[in-house]
């Protein structure tokens, strides 16, 4: 095989396979005097502070980090008193069959909630746990004679009529305590309209002035004068009502909400004294569920 020329980096053409040229020389750079010793020991000390400049912003910027990871409540100095809210999941309306419209759309002229039922009731909030005498905090379908329960047994018997002459439909309920002792039991009853929800609210629970029906163990609760609606519905009618002093042992607060073909009966009660902020969070909430 013949051989070929090849451009070496010098540019003169070399045949292939010949041997290379010699590496050159390198330059000879002579060495760099002695630095005084002054010198060195400035550089030296000029490294040691940059060390400790560089250690010290890695410190103060993980410091810094961590603070910014902090709660409020748990920088010292900066902590604010818990206003009592419980802490719930986030809320989102429950998907309706395809083509249905919402309760209170112009197209629905009853105002019937399309939606499963046992998806409107509220759920519990963090560290609501289970309780003799509640509906479980998983929620699901109930029963008339676990509505009934929660009145006096004096007035069931009345309220069981009204409810079969208003031909209540279904009845879903949730119930939880939490770990400070609060109660709360949420009543779902669907009729067939709002009319009709409307009318056995007021005929057999409710009133304006004074309940229709009383409480298990609570006879005297009335009006709350210091609620304030804060729903932004108008179709959606709360009614707030407060157990009188001197109370007994245990203190029952009880709302009740019309939204549509719907009425909602929320009771909760603590030894002691019931706090009024978990008490409207939960009504509010349940509110815009009905929504």
């Amino acid at each position: 095989m013949s051989g070929t020329a090849t451009t070496a980096p010098d540019g003169e053409e070399r045949a292939e396979g010949a041997a290379p040229d010699a590496p050159a020389a390198p330059l000879q750079v002579p060495d760099a005097p002695p630095a005084p010793a002054r010198g060195r020991a400035l550089r030296a000390t000029a490294l040691r502070w940059g060390a400790a400049v560089a250690v010290f912003a890695t410190l103060a910027g993980g410091v810094g980090y961590g603070l910014t990871r902090l709660e409020r409540e748990e920088l010292p100095g900066l902590a604010r008193e818990h206003d009592g809210r419980w802490d719930y999941p986030e809320l989102s309306l429950p998907a309706l069959p395809y083509g249905s419209p919402r309760p209170f759309s112009d197209a629905n002229l009853t105002r019937s909630h399309h939606a499963d039922l046992r998806d409107l009731l509220l759920p519990a909030p963090e560290g609501a746990e289970a309780a003799e005498g509640l509906p479980g905090p998983e929620g699901g379908w109930s029963t008339v004679d676990a509505f009934l329960a929660a009145y006096a047994e004096e007035d069931r018997p009345r309220l069981r009529l009204l409810l079969l002459d208003h031909a209540v439909r279904h009845t879903a309920a949730r119930g939880w305590v939490m770990p400070d002792g609060t109660r709360t039991s949420v009543h779902l009853l669907r009729f067939n309209t709002g009319a009709v929800a409307s009318r056995f609210r007021v005929d057999a629970i409710g009133g304006d002035t004074r309940l229709a029906a009383d409480l298990a163990g609570t006879p005297d609760l009335e009006p709350d004068p210091e609620w304030e609606e804060p729903t932004a519905s108008d179709d959606i009618a709360v009614h707030a009502y407060d157990e009188q002093r001197p109370r007994g042992g245990t203190h029952t607060r009880m709302a009740q909400i019309t939204a549509g073909d719907v009425v909602a009966v929320i009771v909760q009660e603590r030894a002691g004294g019931a706090p009024a902020v978990p008490f409207d969070q939960t009504v509010v909430l349940q509110g815009q569920l009905l929504g």
